[in-house]
């Protein structure tokens, strides 16, 4: 293991700007986050440790990139901001969520209020679930896993068209595995900042992904049609575990609170017919929330 550690001036100086914009904003900073901020330079800081990098294949080491400070973050010409004319992020799904469809449509409502409790001002809308043949996307078996994977880039394509006149940008999401060209193996998500469109993948966040015993492993593989999408019929769907909802949202407190009661260890399974609500599976939440309420007690304080 490796570990990625940065001195105090290092930092101070990646994310302090300068420019008079932004100098004005950190004046306006209340004493409590101008500790959070500070908290972020020490270290030695228990909220703000230094990053691990477990293996040589972890992104930040096969994909050695240029550093960005907050300056550029702010100055970057594709860098979009809502306005009043664009000012509602629209959630498109891909495919089923669940292994029935209640499951899908609770996990999405999750999802919903998620963003629209860490994105605060603006509106979250749903866009009708579409199938993935719906998408006309390219697919394949990969060679290694032996899973179906979607192709990203014709994902893209396809909610572009679809984009509405008041979206700040429109995000897919789905089950089915991504991969953005026929040299890679697979992506998690890919987004275009000028189109303002991305998709995701939450196929990976299973917990039994990279076991042997996955259930999405197509044992037979033929040669069929490019426009034959029978092959994601009943196409298997992991369930969605209190871990996999983790993976997906991380943690604000609130959210975590609401509707929570229970703490189910996998979403149970229903007919199309149950008209239940199913409580929000967030036990393997408890880590990263004792964090957030640490923070907030230091702005708190």
């Amino acid at each position: 293991m490796q570990t990625v550690r940065h001195s105090e001036e290092t930092l101070r100086t990646a994310l302090i700007s300068k420019n008079p914009a932004l100098v004005s904003q950190y004046e306006k900073l209340e004493a409590g986050e101008r500790r959070l901020m500070n908290e972020a330079f020490q270290p030695a800081s228990d909220l703000f440790g230094p990053i691990t990098v477990h293996s040589q294949s972890d992104w930040i080491t096969s994909h050695p990139e240029p550093p960005q400070d907050f300056e550029e973050f702010f100055s970057d010409p594709y860098r979009k901001t809502p306005s009043p004319e664009k000012c509602s992020i629209y959630i498109q799904c891909i495919g089923p969520l669940g292994n029935t469809q209640i499951i899908s449509e609770e996990y999405v409502k999750w999802l919903k209020g998620y963003c629209e409790a860490f994105f605060y001002g603006l509106t979250v809308k749903l866009l009708p679930p579409v199938s993935v043949s719906a998408t006309k996307c390219s697919f394949r078996v990969n060679e290694n896993t032996q899973n179906l994977q979607i192709h990203a880039g014709h994902i893209l394509k396809f909610l572009k068209k679809r984009k509405p006149e008041d979206a700040f940008c429109v995000v897919g999401i789905t089950m089915i595995d991504l991969y953005p060209r026929d040299s890679w193996n697979f992506v998690f998500g890919q987004a275009s900042l000028t189109d303002g469109v991305g998709i995701f993948s939450f196929a990976r966040y299973g917990s039994d992904f990279y076991s042997s015993r996955y259930k999405g492993k197509v044992k037979t593989l033929q040669e069929k049609s490019s426009h034959d999408y029978s092959v994601f019929d009943n196409y298997y769907i992991p369930e969605v575990t209190s871990v996999l909802l983790l993976r997906s949202c991380k943690a604000l407190v609130r959210w975590i609170d609401e509707e929570s009661a229970g703490t189910p260890g996998v979403t149970p399974k229903h007919s199309r017919e149950d008209s239940v609500h199913l409580p929000k599976p967030v036990e393997a939440f408890k880590e990263w929330k004792e964090w957030i309420i640490k923070c907030l007690a230091v702005v708190q304080n």
